[in-house]
């Protein structure tokens, strides 16, 4: 048994149970961002696969995987779209060493 299960992401839902409006108002706000617009739903699923990895939530990444391939991605754009955020993510604390390198900048040794 582990902590993370795969099949909680199915009760999901049942997030709202004691706050039902606003329970309600996540999952409208949801469904929209995710249905097509300048983007595909493709392209929305593929961004959430890489979130999802860089956000490191194993549900999401269950459903976006499934997502992905409901939608028509591959195996190569979906392992790109991981490694494009394990470089943002990579990035990201990369560039956090500017505020470390600041404050030795302000120490004698």
């Amino acid at each position: 048994m582990n902590y993370y299960n795969p099949a909680d992401l199915a009760k999901f839902g049942q997030i709202g149970k004691n706050v039902p409006k606003a329970a309600d108002k996540f999952f409208a706000y949801y469904a929209e961002v995710f249905e097509a617009g300048a983007l595909t739903e493709r392209e929305k699923s593929l961004i959430g696969l890489a979130v999802a990895h860089a956000v490191q939530c194993p549900y999401c990444i269950d459903a976006y995987t499934n997502g992905c391939l409901e939608k028509g991605s591959n195996p190569d754009e979906m392992t790109e779209a991981v490694h494009v955020a394990a470089a943002i993510r990579g990035g990201a604390t990369l560039v956090h060493g500017v505020q470390m390198r600041n404050i030795l900048g302000k120490k004698t040794f």
